[in-house]
């Protein structure tokens, strides 16, 4: 089924390698979202442009989230990190997050592993997954963070982590593994209580050597938005896994969804340029920017991560 011609703007001129992660921060008004490869995080307030609020100076950032009191989770190359809120007034400090703490590297996580995409449960732990740079097959993680500093391996045998989400009652987990040879969107037993998964099916699968699915996010009728990196769209899905529309997107290489605006009726798009020839990138002027479109539908609030 395909969906209605989205009228897509762009929110954010950045001309990112490896845009990612976005989410809507109601407390900021704002939404934030990453560039991977250059290891920033970004801040997008309508109406008053873009700023970096983050630099990790080339330390990959896989994704971001909100903190309960202030600051972010952070799953860079380097490990899990903490920030503390954004700076106020008007020093040098102002509008920036810093660094609280030394990163807290998973026991086993490979030198050359980066985290590659990652969010909060309705409970506030953080879960992130990683890919090592040569994306070999099952070399990855998907990894859970508690608020009170416990890593727990959630999955292993993992090629390339990417979306991730939970459903409205948190009972089910959603999880895409970009790199298997017949990507999926898994479907996971989820005990809100304890984090712990149980038995898993495929929602949707998809054939081997074309579009893959990348991020995700669920929105307020508990339908899944899943970004086609390769393939120029976005899909919704139902609970059940039925395809309700397909989404053209201008530019191949989309990334991950969020919803945001005071509505959460604004469907936002990280993009990327990430391996494209210059050609390719000439023929794709869009390929990096944000974007943004409302599709009539609407999101939920974001979860926080509790500590």
């Amino acid at each position: 089924m395909n969906g209605p011609e989205l009228g897509w703007e762009v929110a954010v001129a950045a001309g990112a390698e490896l845009g990612e992660r976005p989410f809507w921060d109601a407390a900021q008004g704002c939404l934030m979202w990453v560039d991977i490869n250059a290891g920033r995080l970004h801040r997008h307030r309508p109406g008053a442009g873009d700023d970096i609020v983050l630099d990790l100076s080339g330390v990959a950032l896989g994704a971001a989230a909100p903190r309960r009191g202030g600051g972010y989770v952070l799953a860079t190359s380097a490990g899990f990190r903490l920030t503390g809120p954004l700076g106020r007034g008007g020093g040098a400090g102002a509008g920036r997050a810093l660094l609280e703490e030394h990163a807290l590297r998973p026991p086993g996580m490979p030198p050359d592993a980066r985290f590659n995409d990652g969010a909060c449960d309705p409970a506030g732990r953080f879960w992130a997954g990683t890919v090592t740079v040569d994306v070999r097959p099952c070399a990855g993680r998907l990894y859970r963070l508690d608020p009170d500093g416990t890593v727990t391996t959630v999955l292993d045998g993992v090629t390339e982590s990417n979306g991730l989400g939970w459903s409205l009652d948190g009972g089910t987990f959603y999880f895409i593994d970009s790199g298997e040879p017949e990507p999926r969107i898994r479907a996971f037993r989820h005990d809100p209580a304890t984090g712990e998964l149980g038995a898993a099916r495929d929602l949707v699968r998809f054939p081997g050597g074309g579009p893959v699915p990348d991020g995700l996010v669920v929105d307020a009728e508990d339908c899944l938005w899943v970004a086609i990196w390769g393939g120029g769209q976005v899909h919704r899905y139902s609970a059940e896994g039925e395809l309700l529309a397909t989404l053209p997107v201008p530019t191949s290489q989309p990334t991950c969804p969020a919803f945001g605006g005071p509505g959460l009726d604004e469907l936002y798009l990280t993009t990327a340029w990430e391996g494209m020839t210059a050609g390719q990138k000439a023929a794709e002027p869009l390929a990096g920017h944000v974007l943004r479109a409302r599709p009539g539908a609407r999101g939920r609030p974001g979860y926080s991560f509790g500590c």
